[in-house]
């Protein structure tokens, strides 16, 4: 079975991203995506997917994957039920290592991990235990603090002698197969083509595809239907311009593909429960007092 493509936002201001979430959700399905990820599980236990590996996990789990690895975390949790927080994920481009290699000699010492984790990396739960306050910290942290606590992430984990690679020496993780799958085409042209107009019937076309087997096929792949998944992206790259630039708020609704202001704050409002311009305020708040606390005295 050919993975989904998931699309990885990370904002303008920061070079990667740290997150939370429940079960289920969205990106609870069999996926990859071009940036690397660790995830460590809070709640929950289950099998889990990483390349040809099937495994147990439960609290504690904690995983290092590699770019364009396919996994997923299957959760036994009763049909209608949820958790609240079932894992933290933090995803960075390879970029951002590429870089700090270049610039860090002593940064260097993370490569042989980079290499291990194209095939998954567990470790033990007492690196687990010691890295959680750390992902914990990093859901809240802004400025330079989220640095910070990712190299010390990083370092405990190079330090770590636990680690169990998951997927075997034959799994190769082949991205241009996976993208052959329709709906991973249509999901990187939606990414690729935000501010501009996206109608279902057009991306049904671009694939081949009759509107409602479109329909069909992409809830399936994505869990939500095709309007809730573009405006979601949206309001994502929405929040982007709204934190790191001066454009109006009736701009930045033009600029990320919304028709008309009123609709642009109904899905603000709906993704953030609050309006764009609250949004903004609570940004530029929480920047100025990561600042003073990061200044010298």
């Amino acid at each position: 079975m050919q993975p989904d493509l998931e699309i990885v936002e990370v904002q303008g201001d920061e070079s990667f991203t740290a997150w939370a979430h429940g079960y289920p959700y969205r990106t609870v399905r069999w996926h990859f995506h071009p940036e690397y990820e660790i995830q460590l599980i809070v709640e929950t236990q289950g099998v889990y997917f990483v390349g040809d590996h099937v495994g147990h996990f439960e609290p504690g789990n904690l995983v290092f994957m590699g770019p364009d690895l396919p996994h997923n975390w299957i959760s036994d949790v009763p049909a209608g039920q949820s958790v609240e927080r079932r894992g933290i994920v933090i995803q960075f481009p390879a970029a951002l290592v590429r870089n700090m290699a270049a610039t860090f000699p002593e940064f260097r010492r993370i490569e042989p991990l980079l290499a291990e984790s194209a095939s998954g990396l567990l470790f033990s739960a007492a690196t687990a235990a010691a890295a959680k306050p750390i992902m914990e910290a990093l859901l809240e942290a802004r400025g330079l603090r989220r640095v910070v606590l990712l190299l010390s992430l990083f370092e405990l984990l190079v330090a770590s002698d636990d680690r169990q690679r998951l997927a075997s020496p034959a799994f190769t993780p082949d991205p241009k197969a996976f993208m052959s799958h329709a709906i991973n085409n249509v999901l990187a042209h939606i990414a690729a083509n935000l501010g501009d107009e996206l109608r279902e019937p057009m991306l049904a076309e671009l694939v081949g595809q009759s509107p409602s087997a479109f329909s069909r096929s992409f809830r399936k792949h994505t869990g939500q239907s095709f309007v809730r998944y573009v405006n979601r992206l949206r309001i994502g790259r929405a929040c982007e311009l709204l934190a790191n630039s001066d454009k109006p708020v009736l701009d930045v609704c033009m600029d990320v593909g919304f028709n008309n202001v009123s609709n642009f704050n109904r899905q603000f409002l709906l993704h953030k429960r609050m309006p764009p311009t609250k949004f903004r305020h609570f940004h530029r708040m929480q920047l100025a007092a990561s600042r003073a606390a990061n200044s010298p005295p």
